[in-house]
């Protein structure tokens, strides 16, 4: 079993909009080691961060994070140490544009 260790995802979602951030390829598995928040406005805004098994259909039991507040020019890391199979999917999503995530960890082979 090899595991890799790399920058996952990086995503600057498009405001009110669900985003995929990473799916575990197939065959793989992933740790999660860190997601970043950063938010580059002069606003506050909130996000939200879910796992979606098997990249199902978004239900509000897949949220790990919801509305989350990130005051302007702030950023937020969050370690998480989430367990994913493979094509779970991460998604993401921001009430206003210009917030960046960058996701963290290691896929198994």
């Amino acid at each position: 079993m090899a595991i890799k260790y790399k920058v996952l995802g990086q995503s600057l979602p498009i405001a009110n909009t669900l985003t995929d951030l990473y799916t575990v390829p197939a065959s793989n598995s992933a740790v999660i080691s860190t997601l970043t928040v950063c938010n580059t406005t002069g606003s506050n805004v909130s996000f939200r961060v879910a796992v979606r098994p098997k990249g199902n259909a978004i239900t509000t039991q897949q949220y790990i994070a919801y509305d989350v507040p990130l005051p302007a020019q702030d950023s937020i890391p969050l370690t998480l140490g989430v367990t994913m199979d493979a094509t779970d999917v991460m998604s993401v999503y921001t009430f206003q544009g210009n917030v960046s995530f960058n996701l963290f960890g290691s896929e198994i082979y």
